[in-house]
């Protein structure tokens, strides 16, 4: 599989590193750069980008509300924000704006290419030590046992597997750590967002965050 990548940046020299580091990847191809938003988001039909790499400090539109349309405008493309900003305020926004991703600028380039292939796997990447930090955060204003309430009768083994989807590990990551197969982990990701009432891979980690699933 070829991923269809668009890089949205305002900052030009930012582009021209960002494409020096995956066009030598075999499975990326980069279909568009834009230092606009909505530039970027005129031409989303057109190019019919995989994922998009965006910032989030667009001098037209901010990061978070060109996700918001990229996720009405076209469903399948996945939004993977690469940003200067690791404050619980943008994060959780760009959450809520329905993207699949969210990595810092200062992360090693393996960790982009990580949450780029996530992304186009239907998949949702955090940036693990940032992701840490503020579940560490949040979960500083309540204890674990109230936090821990209301799981919605989640078995032992759904709560694992919640717990490592909300980390950003993939289906095949999560089965290799808990020795099963792939597709007994898309079970159990089926059970628990039927049981959730959920229906993204994104509200998922939102609800793993705030119940207090994820260890710091």
């Amino acid at each position: 599989m070829t991923i269809r990548l668009m890089l949205v940046d305002d900052h030009e020299v930012v582009r021209l590193g960002l494409r020096m580091l995956l066009e030598g990847e075999p499975d990326v191809e980069i279909v568009g750069e834009f230092g606009l938003a909505k530039e970027a988001l005129d031409s989303l039909e057109s190019l019919k980008p995989d994922v998009i790499v965006m910032d989030i400090g667009l001098p037209d539109l901010s990061g978070i509300e060109a996700a918001s349309e990229v996720k009405r405008l076209r469903e399948g493309t996945a939004v993977v924000a690469l940003t200067i900003h690791e404050d619980e305020e943008y994060f959780f926004k760009m959450l809520d704006a329905g993207a699949s991703g969210y990595v810092p600028k200062r992360a090693a380039p393996e960790e982009l290419l990580t949450a780029i292939r996530a992304a186009a796997m239907g998949e949702v990447y955090l940036y693990p030590s940032m992701a840490k930090l503020l579940v560490k955060d949040y979960l500083a204003q309540e204890s674990q046992a109230e936090m821990r309430r209301g799981m919605n009768g989640l078995t032992d083994r759904e709560q694992e597997v919640l717990a490592h989807l909300a980390d950003g590990a993939t289906n095949l990551e999560i089965g290799e750590t808990l020795g099963i197969s792939p597709k007994t982990v898309a079970r159990h990701r089926e059970n628990i967002m039927r049981k959730l009432g959920m229906h993204s891979r994104t509200e998922l980690v939102k609800y793993a965050i705030r119940k207090g699933i994820i260890q710091a």
